[in-house]
């Protein structure tokens, strides 16, 4: 590869697999902690595994896997799909697009639909564990052929540093207050970050 191919592989990298599933845990840990409830339920499920778990295994956990997906639907890190290039008129839900036109498919907005996800703004990883949501009602990481390469990575990241951080170490909000979504580009990350305090190590 020439340098130019270089540089866009490794931008692409840096801000599709790294900031993303940093911003994602972030919420993660913003959520368990502002709702301890959340927090006992996934320390009991991975004391279940025992010392030394395999990485496979606590990705397989369905409590863990619950509260990962809820955080990427009440606030998807990236709230719009890749655009889709009209190339021949089409009607759209009454709508007459014309070529060339761009058609984005809002993540944000289908996560908050009521009728999909009762009380919305409400983070309740149970949803995961009562229903089973379609490609077309929770899709954190877009859809279709365009949908992002890096998914199965990003989940298997986020599942085993969250794990690992809440099964080894005690941490608390250092300010006990809602903190709101703030739009960065095309994602989006807590406004002014999440700042916790570390109590000490996790008592097995």
């Amino acid at each position: 590869m020439g340098n130019q191919e270089l540089h866009d592989e490794l931008v692409t990298l840096l801000f599709a697999g790294h900031e993303t599933t940093a911003t994602a845990v972030s919420w993660a840990l913003y959520w368990v902690h502002k709702q301890p409830e959340i927090r006992e339920k996934l320390l009991s499920e991975l004391d279940r595994l025992g010392e030394l778990p395999e990485p496979t295994n606590i990705f397989k956990l369905p409590y863990l896997t619950a509260v990962c997906n809820e955080t990427l639907r009440i606030y998807p890190v990236a709230y719009i799909t890749t655009p889709r290039e009209v190339k021949q008129p089409v009607e759209l839900m009454g709508y007459q697009l014309e070529p060339g036109t761009r058609v984005y498919g809002c993540i944000y907005l289908t996560h908050q639909r009521e009728d999909l996800y009762p009380n919305p703004k409400e983070f309740k990883p149970e949803r995961f564990l009562e229903r089973q949501y379609t490609p077309y009602e929770f899709f954190p990481f877009g859809g279709g052929a365009r949908r992002c390469i890096g998914e199965a990575l990003a989940m298997f990241e986020m599942k085993l540093v969250l794990a690992t951080i809440l099964a080894n170490y005690q941490l608390e909000l250092a300010e006990n207050q809602l903190i709101k979504p703030q739009r960065r580009g095309v994602t989006i990350g807590p406004a002014g970050g999440v700042k916790m305090v570390l109590k000490g190590r996790q008592q097995n």
